[in-house]
This record gives C-alpha cells, structure tokens and sequence, in this order.
C-alpha cells in the first residue's frame, strides 16, 4: 500500500480534521500535459455533501498556498469517498472484512495484476481474499490501488 504518512497527507489532515472530517487518503497524481491533480477524499459520520467538500476545498486550497508542497500546476478535487470507496491503508481495509473489494497490485501476482474478491482478514504483510471460491493473500507492499465493490 501506498505510503500515507508523508508531509503532503500529514498537511491535509492538519486542515481537515479541526473540521471534524476524516482525510481517508490523499491521492496526487501527474497528469499528460506536465499539470497534476490532488484529489483528497473526506468523511463524516454524518456523511458528505456538496457543501462540505467546497468547505474543505476552500480552506485546504489556502494552505496549500502557503505550504507549497506541490510544484508547478495543479488542481485540487475535495470528494466524498461514494459507494465504491477507495481503500487506502491496512486498517482501511480490516474495517471491511466480510465485503468485496476490488485490489490492483503493482506486479503480477499469480499472473496476474486484478484480484476481486470478499475480503477474508488483514495483517501486518497481507491481506486475503475469497476469490472465486479460492482464498488467496496479497501482499501488502504490492497493492496499488483498492476500492470497495458496491452491493446492490
């Protein structure tokens, strides 16, 4: 899993949570172009709306200005996390045992980089899966990217 203790995510949380919103995670992507784009996801036990993302876009906006982590262009989205919400620590994932996530690890593992499944349990090293019947761990260090798989 990606690093979610670095200065830039450290800034967000330092502005979200006096809120009283949770910065679930912090995604900063470069974009063709040279441009990049900081998408940060919130969340409140209340849930979120419109208003409070342009809140949070609002104040973290300013302090980005003024902290300048980020060089060049780029822009800045505020998001709830949706029903398909990204997963983006260990304990992120733990918090959903018994649903389906959808994980994409950075090399293949078992030939493959896709693994979509119910998630099983979660420790220090890896996480698994019941895949298609089969149970199966990850490896924590090579997951790239996890996001919930919405039930209807």
């Amino acid at each position: 899993m990606r690093d979610d203790d670095n200065d830039l995510t450290r800034l967000v949380r330092s502005v979200v949570a006096p809120m009283g919103y949770e910065a679930l995670g912090v995604e900063h992507r470069q974009r063709p172009g040279g441009s990049a784009l900081l998408r940060v996801y919130i969340d409140h036990p209340d849930g979120i709306g419109l208003e409070d993302c342009e809140a949070v876009s609002r104040q973290l906006s300013a302090a980005l200005d003024v902290a300048d982590p980020i060089p060049g262009h780029y822009d800045l989205e505020v998001s709830s996390p949706g029903l398909d919400r990204p997963l983006f620590t260990p304990t992120q994932i733990a918090h959903q045992v018994g649903n389906r996530a959808r994980f994409r690890l950075a090399v293949k593992h078992d030939g493959r980089r896709r693994f979509d499944g119910e998630i099983l349990a979660v420790d220090v090293q890896q996480v698994r899966l019941l895949v298609d019947g089969e149970q199966i761990a990850l490896p924590l260090d090579q997951i790239e990217s996890a996001r919930l798989v919405p039930t209807w």
